[in-house]
């Protein structure tokens, strides 16, 4: 009986741990917004200063552009019917958001 409980517990620990280290299909769900965008073929994309700066012409005639300064977060955005948004985050994680239509 002892030996029976033990290979039981002991299967039933393998089996657990196979299950908590598998590979999931899930990345194209975690991936964000911005590397959706990158991996895209339609989209044109250019990285300078190491990645701190990245520009993305999108197929519908979107401009967006995101920089890095001083720990801060740029993001503007131009849309091909000519709307402006520009939004800031602080290294705080404060974020200001600005319109210009």
């Amino acid at each position: 009986m002892k030996a029976i409980l033990k290979y039981s517990l002991i299967l039933g620990l393998m089996l657990t741990l196979l299950y908590s280290c598998r590979n999931t299909s899930e990345t194209d769900d975690e991936q964000t917004e911005l590397e959706q965008m990158m991996n895209d073929p339609e989209n044109k994309v250019e990285v300078k200063d190491g990645g701190d700066k990245i520009k993305i012409e999108t197929k519908d005639g979107d401009q967006i552009k995101i920089k890095k300064e001083d720990g801060d977060y740029k993001k503007k955005v131009e849309t091909a019917e000519g709307e402006e948004y520009k939004l800031k985050i602080d290294e705080d994680g404060e974020v200001k958001e600005k319109t210009d239509n």
